[in-house]
């Protein structure tokens, strides 16, 4: 998935939308005018301004389809796919690795290649054809630029007392970007058990589980928090409105900061009530205009290669990421590992 480009795709934090287990999807017939999308967080805009909300209003206009939108964490939209598996009530899910990976795995999606998909990046896809990245993202770390003079650099310096109940990151398994962080963790510092014994060192300061990342920038803008997780697209759309996060990425080994992609990858579901509309809206969703309105309206890149943005955003974005070396997980290896990574997580830390 990451890859050694820039990053892309700014949107926008959480939108007051249903939340995920308060709606039900619709089993009317195949023919009727609607889609339902299950999809991370993260792309809706808090005030209606964000890439789904363009996109999804002009898909409508066009097609006279209209778009249900569920919302919530990654894993949590793909585990009410798997509850619902004998009866889908999902057209389109949308969610982050290892996730999409979990996603297609359990049978969930059906091979669905979109129109233009050739032009996004073959990291970026299933080889499968069963998933595409829609808006491409990057991993990283919030902090509080009023309280603190400047970002931290490193791991270490989060161990500090400075921190103590001043920081926290969303739950790994649960939430996509907590699950970077142990993802993270454990590239900087070689290894599964030395990333935990770090991470239960880090307890000591940490306010505890979140299964939402979205709620805890608030905070640290507030100075509730002083350092959180989160990912640079929504993080970045965040600071509009949130002055005082500013956005870091704890350094490696060799003191280099480092990050990975975290694209919001979309696949058309499994035996889906709607298949046809679905497989409307990922056409629609990739399709030049669309992508490139991933940076003009969302602040960001587009996962076409083919789009390059020019805007103010992106020009922004692309001083965030300078100087901030990508590597690239195993995805194969955490999609097959996640739960007993995820469990010696809870061990190591208490959780």
């Amino acid at each position: 998935m990451p890859r050694n480009r820039v990053p892309l795709a700014i949107a926008l934090a959480l939108l007051a939308v249903p939340v995920l287990s308060a709606c039900g999807g619709s089993a009317a017939g195949s023919d009727a005018k609607v889609v339902t999308v299950y999809s991370a967080d993260g792309l809706k805009g808090e005030n209606g301004d964000g890439w789904y909300d363009k996109v999804f209003a002009d898909f409508e206009k066009q097609t006279g389809i209209k778009v249900k939108y569920v919302e919530g964490g990654s894993g949590e939209v793909v585990q009410r796919a798997v509850r619902e598996k004998n009866n889908p009530q999902a057209d389109v899910l949308v969610t982050l690795p290892p996730f999409i990976q979990e996603a297609g795995g359990k049978g969930l999606l059906e091979k669905y290649e979109p129109k233009d998909r050739e032009l996004v990046s073959g990291a970026d896809k299933a080889v499968d054809g069963t998933w595409t990245s829609v808006v491409n993202n990057y991993f990283g770390f919030v902090y509080n630029k009023k309280e603190l003079k400047r970002a931290p650099r490193t791991w270490d310096e989060l161990l500090d007392g400075t921190y103590r109940n001043k920081l926290q990151y969303s739950t790994p398994g649960v939430a996509g970007d907590g699950t970077a962080v142990l993802i993270k963790a454990v590239h900087d510092f070689g290894g599964k058990e030395q990333a935990l014994a770090y991470l239960k060192k880090l307890q000591a300061n940490n306010v505890g589980p979140s299964a939402s990342t979205g709620k805890l920038a608030p905070k640290v803008d507030k100075g509730e928090l002083l350092v959180a997780n989160g990912d640079v697209q929504m993080n970045y759309a965040q600071t509009k409105s949130m002055p005082n996060l500013g956005i870091w990425f704890p350094a490696g080994k060799d003191g280099k900061p480092t990050t990975f992609a975290l694209p919001y990858a979309a696949g058309l579901v499994t035996k889906a009530p709607h298949s046809a509309n679905g497989r409307k809206l990922l056409d629609f969703m990739l399709a030049r205009k669309q992508q490139q309105e991933v940076s003009e309206i969302g602040g960001g890149f587009a996962a076409r290669q083919d789009v390059k943005a020019t805007d103010a955003n992106a020009i922004a974005l692309a001083k965030v990421m300078d100087g901030v070396d990508f590597f690239e997980p195993d995805w194969n290896d955490i999609d097959k590992n996640l739960s007993a990574y995820v469990e010696d997580w809870k061990s190591a830390t208490g959780s």
